[in-house]
């Protein structure tokens, strides 16, 4: 039951993000943090797979015209398919990357939100990678399968995944668009301070 709620709580969540790109707004970007996108990668696959779904619906219309039951039914699970889908895409756009005062907010979606307090970056660096293994303490959250930055944590952080589970994180691999900006912003204050 536990886990029915949570997955409901979940598409509430990727409704909301859609009504939020609908009115072009961002969700979490107040509070003069600063946002860094990443869903411009997997743009192009999420309007593939809205139009394969699109297709879809149209010939199992056509197929089950003569069944008006299952018509519907098939009809209404279709249309929100496709409705979920670019959900899952505008959930992505409204809901990027933020770094704030108090840390980087480091998400996917409604998928992942991992907050990492700026004092326990030990260290950033770009690094493309294209495959991810996965490794005890390590966290990855690739876009279109690619990961652009690392953090090397001094202390590990809890990732509560999307059922609940909690686990501890030393290391994070993420995508950002402007992967450059990013590392710059997370290590301006080091340089100052040692300037």
């Amino acid at each position: 039951m536990r886990a029915a709620l949570t997955l409901v709580r979940h598409e509430a969540r990727l409704m909301a993000s859609l009504a939020l790109w609908i009115a072009r707004r961002t969700h979490g970007t107040g509070g003069g943090g600063r946002a860094f996108g990443y869903a411009r990668g997997q743009g192009p696959v999420m309007a593939g797979l809205a139009f394969v779904c699109v297709i879809e619906t149209l010939m199992m219309s056509v197929l089950l015209r003569n069944w008006p039951t299952a018509h519907a039914v098939v009809l209404f699970l279709d249309v929100y398919t496709v409705v979920l889908v670019v959900a899952l895409h505008a959930a992505s756009v409204v809901r990027p990357h933020v770094l704030g005062a108090d840390g980087l907010r480091i998400r996917y979606g409604v998928h992942v939100d991992l907050r990492v307090p700026l004092e326990r970056i030990a260290s950033v660096r770009r690094e493309l990678r294209t495959t991810h293994e996965r490794a005890d303490g390590e966290l990855n959250v690739p876009v279109a399968s690619r990961t652009s930055l690392t953090l090397e944590l001094t202390a590990p952080v809890e990732h509560v995944t999307l059922l609940g589970r909690r686990r501890p994180v030393r290391v994070v691999r993420l995508h950002a668009e402007d992967a450059g900006a990013l590392v710059d912003a997370l290590t301006a204050p080091t340089r100052a301070r040692t300037e």
